[in-house]
């Protein structure tokens, strides 16, 4: 005989401002795999640090050929995500992504409780939101995620790199 399903669902209204950022690194090329490699146990011990705001963090693994792995994470707002993300040690793994790939490629998508989108894609074939939706250089306006999502005002820290550095 057939089980029943058991459905459930989640009250997200204590999560008003809850953002889930997909992100994803792909190996490009040999070298990729173990740059991809060695930033498993990185990833691993910022997410064991607790940062402030991140309610959950789950590994995926989007295909084996060529290895494309991410992750999803829950944030409680943007504000702790943005924060998060313009501090050590993402912004010395994001400075050295940007002077070399290691043979990747690096996409984001992140999506909003209180509604919108942002994306960004480095150095990858089309991906998500990137497969069906028209896409422009990441620059001056589209340079940075608060800006991509419209979200007013400026960022309390200060950007982890200059579009001029690029």
């Amino acid at each position: 005989m057939a089980a029943k399903v058991s459905r459930v669902t989640v009250d997200l209204k204590p999560y008003p401002n809850l953002v889930v950022i997909y992100l994803g690194m792909r190996a490009n090329s040999l070298r990729g795999l173990k740059t991809i490699i060695q930033f498993g146990p990185r990833i691993q011990r910022s997410v064991e640090q607790k940062p402030d705001g991140l309610l959950l963090h789950e590994d995926l693994i989007f295909s084996l050929f060529p290895l494309h792995v991410g992750m999803r994470q829950y944030w409680r707002d943007f504000e702790s995500l943005e924060t998060w993300a313009r501090s050590l040690p993402h912004q010395d793994w994001w400075h050295g992504f940007l002077r070399d790939s290691g043979g990747t490629g690096f996409w984001h998508e992140t999506y909003f409780m209180g509604g919108g989108m942002e994306a960004i894609y480095d150095d990858m074939k089309p991906v998500g939101l990137m497969r069906f939706a028209t896409h422009s250089p990441a620059r001056g306006a589209m340079f940075s995620s608060r800006k991509r999502a419209g979200i007013a005002g400026e960022s309390p820290l200060k950007s982890s790199i200059a579009e001029e550095d690029l």
